[in-house]
């Protein structure tokens, strides 16, 4: 797509040796040869990793990073609250590639309710991988981005801390600049909670404008929460986000790992304590309110199945791998397939982030 061919150019050090971009924030420029050793983008300090720092305040930031430099490098991009940008990416040496992102900066710049930590008020960069390579830090203030916002539990969130991941968190390297992803997923949440916590709803409400997209996906932890209570949730919350123009898109749940043979129990497919058949209520919600959803507890149903009780366990939390059996939140590998998921649906149905994905 046309957005992705702005995300990514190519580029080789000419024979002055010097590499610039034109830069608000973090200029770094790489010279040539082996003699002169290459000096990192200012902000940033470290070897493996590359962590950079920027004092801006809350908001929606482009980002152009030069990956590469005077030696060959294998680079990874992350932001904020382990948000990766950019897989890890292989530069010859000389070579370098500059990268575009679009970066959603709070405070805390993760779980809004400050679970597992608040992080640090700014923009942070880290750049890992076998041997990460940076030449050159552009950030400047983005100009009227659309901003796509998620509202969720922790199989959304932007989880702090390995092993655990949530989807958000790797949606984020498929998006090209111009739109950032505003995660607003905090653990523990279900939809009756996170409607009604002045940090979670409320505050991710009070930013949308016309035509942005807030992807809302509740079930995990409402465990005991009637079909009525459920329904009436998330027609609040649709109403309220197309009441600022936003355009909502109810997403199912994905399932939990449980299994009984070969086949999903109806625990692992979010039919709750209390009967209620969730995805099918939030499916019903959509059709009412005639808002797209996204049947990601279908499609994760189908790929789980798919892999069977054995291979599907690397998408959850292995005890031998993670130190924790999990069978309901994601390693990065199967937040990873969770997101693809995602993005299938949202290219399928032509929702307004997909003029976006790379």
């Amino acid at each position: 797509m046309a957005c992705a061919r702005r995300g990514r150019r190519g580029t080789r050090l000419g024979a002055a040796g010097l590499l610039t971009l034109s830069t608000l924030i973090g200029t770094g420029a790489v010279q040539a040869g082996a003699a002169t050793p290459q000096a990192l983008p200012a902000g940033c300090s470290g070897t493996s990793p590359i962590t950079c720092h920027y004092a801006v305040s809350p908001g929606n930031y482009d980002v152009t990073v030069s990956i590469g430099g005077t030696k060959a490098g294998q680079t990874e991009t992350w932001a904020e609250a382990r948000r990766l940008m950019l897989p890890a990416t292989s530069t010859a040496a000389g070579a370098v590639t500059a990268y575009s992102f679009t970066v959603n900066v709070r405070q805390p710049e993760g779980q809004p309710t400050g679970q597992g930590g608040t992080g640090t008020s700014g923009l942070d960069l880290r750049f890992g991988g076998s041997s990460p390579q940076i030449s050159a830090i552009s950030v400047k203030p983005a100009t009227r981005p659309l901003a796509a916002y998620l509202a969720g539990d922790s199989t959304v969130c932007d989880q702090p801390a390995a092993p655990y991941t949530g989807w958000g968190q790797m949606i984020t390297p498929a998006v090209g600049p111009g739109a950032a992803i505003a995660n607003y997923g905090d653990s523990g949440e279900s939809s009756g909670s996170f409607l009604h916590n002045s940090a979670l709803f409320p505050a991710l409400l009070s930013k949308v404008k016309a035509d942005d997209p807030v992807f809302i996906q509740f079930g995990h932890n409402d465990k005991q929460t009637s079909a009525s209570a459920y329904r009436s949730n998330l027609t609040s919350m649709v109403t309220q986000v197309r009441a600022k123009g936003g355009i909502p898109v109810l997403v199912t749940p994905p399932v939990r790992r449980l299994f009984s043979g070969t086949r999903l129990t109806t625990t692992a497919l979010h039919v709750n304590g209390v009967g209620v058949n969730l995805p099918a209520e939030m499916r019903a919600v959509a059709a009412a309110q005639r808002v797209p959803v996204i049947d990601l507890t279908a499609a994760s149903k189908a790929l789980i199945e798919s892999l069977g009780p054995s291979a599907s366990a690397q998408l959850y939390l292995r005890s031998s791998v993670d130190g924790v059996t999990d069978n309901t939140h994601f390693s990065q590998y199967g937040a990873t397939k969770m997101a693809g998921l995602v993005l299938q649906s949202i290219q399928a149905q032509h929702l307004p982030l997909a003029a976006y994905l790379r």
